[in-house]
């Protein structure tokens, strides 16, 4: 069977970017979605369309096709007070390189790295890690099944059901929907504020900017650039 509309698929795919490994899967956990409903970046949808199991693959996306160019405008300058938790500032949370899933006002979370901390005021970069990178793809396609009416009505992972808004640190190929968010526990704050719940993507990598149930990495998350 041959990838294509409403069909599952399962694939092993490893992310090279800035010549190091960005993020990557294996056989024994691999990167499953549905194709054609809009999980994935379009233009790697596209490069694998038509391959059936056992089809390799590898392309290059540029920063158009991928998650567009570093944003000025997304590098924001918040209150401490958007970082407090039970009435007190996460000044723990609050170093230089740290990555906090953060509120957008559309009650999505939104990925921020902290770039800088003054004494009232706290620098954020919203921008996706993978913003203005060249993403070279290359992987396996393992299997290739139609889906279940189940599955499209409610998701693979059931993410239309307990859809979050993740748009995920991600920052790669693509899951939108459904996230796991693990680590600290708490609540997500107001608009631009912080929620303290981790993240719970796959191991190493910043391309997941939906599901969490990878362990770690970027490539399966479609972010939302508004």
């Amino acid at each position: 069977m041959n990838i294509g509309k409403n069909k599952v698929v399962e694939l092993c795919y490893e992310l090279v970017v800035d010549g190091e490994i960005a993020d990557k899967t294996t056989p024994e956990r691999p990167l499953d979605y549905i194709h054609g409903t809009g999980s994935l970046l379009e233009k790697f949808e596209k490069n694998i369309e038509g391959l059936e199991p056992g089809g390799k693959f590898a392309f290059t996306l540029t920063p158009a096709e991928g998650y567009g160019e570093v944003d000025p405008n997304r590098i924001i300058d918040l209150p401490k007070e958007a970082f407090e938790v039970n009435g007190q500032i996460r000044e723990d949370l609050l170093v230089p390189g740290n990555t906090i899933p953060m509120m957008s006002s559309m009650g999505g979370i939104v990925p921020g790295k902290v770039v800088e901390v003054s004494e009232k005021f706290v620098k954020m970069d919203l921008n996706s890690p993978m913003a203005g990178k060249t993403l070279n793809f290359s992987g396996e396609i393992l299997s290739v099944r139609e889906a279940t009416e189940k599955e499209l009505k409610e998701g693979l992972h059931g993410e239309y059901v307990h859809k979050c808004n993740c748009s995920g640190h991600g920052d790669g190929c693509g899951h939108e929907g459904g996230c796991n968010h693990e680590g600290h526990e708490g609540e997500c704050h107001h608009e631009g504020g912080c929620c303290h719940e981790g993240e719970g993507h796959h191991e190493g990598g910043c391309c997941h900017g939906g599901e969490g149930h990878h362990d770690g990495g970027c490539c399966h998350g479609k972010e939302n650039k508004n």
